[in-house]
C-alpha cells in the first residue's frame, strides 16, 4: 500500500517492545554528576535542544573555527515552558574561546507552521548545500498555538567569512512524509499540556554505512492504543525522494509517552540507537525512570534490538537534581550533549516564578560515554 506522499508500509524492521519490567530494573547506577551553576550564553534569549551539523555517516562536520550548531531559541519569557511555543532554530558556532550567535537560521516567512521545532543538519559532500530536516508544529498565523507537527525537508547554501556563518537560498519547506495511522498515529493533539501531546516529530537521517540505505527516525506515537502512553521512535526508508513507513525501532506503549528526539551511533560495528524522555510522562500506574538518555543495541539498524545495560538507561539525572538536563545527543565520538533544565531543583517547582528561577535555558556541560557491546557506562 503507497499514500499519496510516496509511502508504502513494507513490513521489514524488527522492534524493541521496552516494558515496565525493563523500567523496574532500573537502579542507582548511569547518573550524571550534578551540574554547578550555568551561565547564559545569549543575554535574553533561552536555549535548550541543540546540534552539530553532521556529514552523511553521522559524523560532526569540522570547521575551521569549531563545530557549526542548531538549537532552539526563544525570548526569556516568565513562564519557561511558553518558549515551546515561539520557538526558532538557531545558527551558531561553539568555537575554543566561546559561542558565536549568527541569528535565526530559517527566514521569518519559509515556515509553513507557528514554530519551529527540533531536527537534524546535514552538509552534503559539496561542502555546501545544507539538508535541513526538522520539526515544524502548529499553523502559521493562528491566533493560539495547535498541536499539527510536520517533518519537512529544506536545503539552503552555507556560506563562512570573516565575519560567521550564513545559509541562504532555503528551497520550500516538502514534507518527508505523513502520517498514516497504521504504523504512526496522525492525531496529535492528545491532552493538549505539556507532556501530553503525540509525536511525529524530530526527524533525524542515518545512512547503513554497509548498503548505503539512508533511513529516517524521528518521535511517534502508535495509533489505535487503548492507553494514553503510547510513545515510538519511528523509521522510514527514504529512497530516491521516496519514504517507506516500516515499524518502529521501540515501542513503548502502555508504558511512555514520549520518546523524543531518538538518533543512532554506529560504534564498535554495532548500531546504537539512543532517545530522552521523561519520568512525568511514564504511566501513572506503572514503574518510572529517570528523565534521562535511554538507549538499544543492535547488530544491524532495522534490529533486532536489545536494551543497553538491560533496562535502557544510559545515562539519568541524579536523584538530587532529577530535573537538571535535559535532550541529550550522543555524538560520533560518544561525547554527550544536552541543555541545562532546571538546575538545582530536588522537587518539582511549585509554579512558574520558581520554574523562571531555576530554568537555566543553556548548553550543560558536555559528558562522555563508554559502549562496551550491551553496556554503557559515563567516563566523563
Amino acid at each position: 500500500m503507497t499514500s499519496d506522499k510516496g509511502v508504502s508500509n513494507k513490513v521489514d524492521s524488527h522492534g524493541f517492545h521496552w516494558t515496565a519490567d525493563h523500567v523496574a530494573a532500573i537502579g542507582d547506577e548511569n547518573r550524571a554528576p550534578v551540574i554547578g551553576d550555568p551561565v547564559p550564553i545569549l543575554a535574553g534569549i533561552d536555549l535548550w535542544d541543540h546540534w552539530p551539523i553532521i556529514d552523511r555517516l553521522g559524523r560532526t562536520v569540522e570547521f575551521p573555527d569549531g563545530p557549526l550548531v542548531i538549537a532552539l531559541s526563544a525570548p526569556v519569557m516568565p513562564d519557561p515552558e511558553a518558549r515551546h511555543a515561539v520557538a526558532r532554530l538557531r545558527l551558531m558556532q561553539k568555537g575554543s574561546e566561546g559561542w558565536l550567535d549568527f541569528g535565526h537560521l530559517l527566514p521569518d516567512d519559509l515556515n509553513p507552521g507557528s514554530r519551529e521545532w527540533a531536527g537534524t543538519a546535514v552538509l552534503e559532500e559539496d561542502g555546501k548545500t545544507l539538508s535541513l530536516y526538522y520539526t515544524s508544529a502548529g499553523v502559521r498565523g493562528e491566533a493560539e498555538p495547535t498541536f499539527l507537527q510536520r517533518m519537512l525537508l529544506t536545503r539552503g547554501t552555507l556560506s563562512l567569512s570573516k565575519t560567521g556563518a550564513s545559509v541562504r537560498g532555503w528551497t520550500a519547506p516538502e514534507d518527508l512524509f505523513l502520517p498514516d495511522d497504521r504504523f504512526y498515529k496522525s492525531d496529535m493533539t492528545g491532552g493538549g499540556a505539556v507532556g501530553t501531546i503525540k509525536a511525529f516529530r524530530d526527524p533525524f537521517p542515518v545512512t547503513d554505512p554497509t548498503t548505503g540505505d539512508e533511513y529516517i527516525l524521528f518521535s511517534a506515537s502508535k495509533p489505535g492504543s487503548a492507553s494514553d502512553w503510547n510513545g515510538l521512535v519511528g523509521v522510514a526508508r527514504r529512497e530516491g525522494g521516496v519514504c517507506t513507513f516500516l515499524p518502529p525501532l521501540v515501542d513503548a506503549n502502555g508504558l511512555n509517552n514520549e520518546l523524543e528526539r531518538p538518533h543512532m551511533v554506529r560504534h564498535g560495528e554495532r548500531f546504537y540507537l539512543f532517545w530522552s524522555t521523561q519520568a512525568k510522562v511514564f504511566a501513572s500506574d506503572g514503574p518510572r525512570g529517570p528523565n534521562g538518555l535511554y538507549g538499544a543495541v543492535s547488530d544491524t539498524l532495522l534490529g533486532p534490538w536489545r536494551p543497553l545495560n538491560g533496562t535502557g538507561l544510559v545515562l539519568g539525572n541524579p536523584g538530587e537534581a532529577p530535573f537538571q538536563a535535559y535532550s541529550w545527543l550522543v555524538l560520533d565520538d560518544l561525547s554527550v550533549w544536552s541543555f541545562a533544565d532546571l538546575v538545582g531543583l530536588a522537587k518539582a517547582p511549585r509554579d512558574m516564578v520558581e520554574a523562571r528561577s531555576a530554568f537555566a535555558g543553556t548548553p550543560a556541560p558536555v559528558l562522555r560515554l563508554a559502549l562496551d557491546g550491551d553496556s554503557s557506562s559515563i567516563v566523563a
